[in-house]
């Protein structure tokens, strides 16, 4: 068994995005990622299907030329190579939800979009 928590030493980085590792399991990697309002992940794609969970927050989350409003508790999924993109519209916590042959690099990659 492993425990953690996406409440605790919330902190946001240099560029108002953080993204990182929680909890890894035999078949995924959960990713806590903290957006400042004003931030944006510019449009992007994963190879593997996601799932995103809007934990705190709001967030303008969209896909081609649909923009989905997200409140906290919201959840959703995504398929493989979908191009996408979140907008904090209030400081935001997100949980992501990757395959575990996926990599936090990537997603890091992002914090400075």
């Amino acid at each position: 068994m492993k425990k953690s928590s996406f409440s605790d030493a919330i902190s946001y980085g240099e560029k108002g995005i953080k993204a990182e590792v929680i909890l890894e399991s035999s078949f995924t990697k959960e990713i806590r990622i903290m957006l400042k309002k004003g931030c944006v992940m510019k449009e992007h794609k994963t190879p593997y299907a996601i799932l995103v969970h809007l934990l705190k927050g709001n967030v303008d989350f969209t896909v081609g030329s649909e923009m989905h409003s997200l409140v906290e508790g919201d959840i959703l999924t995504l398929e493989g190579n979908v191009v996408h993109e979140l907008a904090a519209t209030e400081d935001s916590t997100v949980r992501l939800t990757l395959s575990k042959l996926d990599k936090i690099e990537r997603v890091k990659s992002l914090e400075g979009s």
